[in-house]
């Protein structure tokens, strides 16, 4: 997908700081992020939402949550607790249409959010 941010950042045709990579997954600091720890996790693969997500996605999209967890305990929230968020189509908040998944800790979250 040419056109799409995400895969740009991917492919290193947009530069950001990588907090974690592997051969299906990266992960980088959010450009405006709405808690202290603000990191989107995101496939390799472009998906562009979670309605296109097939069988054989059910590995990535659990590594994707496997990943910010490991991300949250590095960076000592793991104890107190952090969110995971993932937004579908444009109600649901998805800004960006390749899927993502983020990881916000660093304070108390409050739920509805406000």
């Amino acid at each position: 997908m040419t056109d799409c941010l995400f895969c740009k950042i991917i492919h290193g045709e947009i530069a950001t700081t990588i907090v974690y990579e592997d051969d299906k997954v990266s992960a980088f600091n959010n450009i405006e992020p709405q808690a202290p720890l603000h990191i989107l996790v995101v496939p390799r693969k472009h998906i562009a939402t979670l309605n296109d997500l097939v069988a054989e996605d059910t590995y990535t999209v659990g590594h994707m949550i496997q990943v910010a967890q490991r991300l949250a305990n590095k960076n000592g929230d793991g104890k107190q607790g952090y969110r995971l968020v993932m937004n579908c189509n444009q109600h649901g908040g998805q800004m960006v249409f390749h899927l993502h998944l983020h990881l916000l800790s660093g304070r108390q979250m409050h739920w509805p959010p406000g």
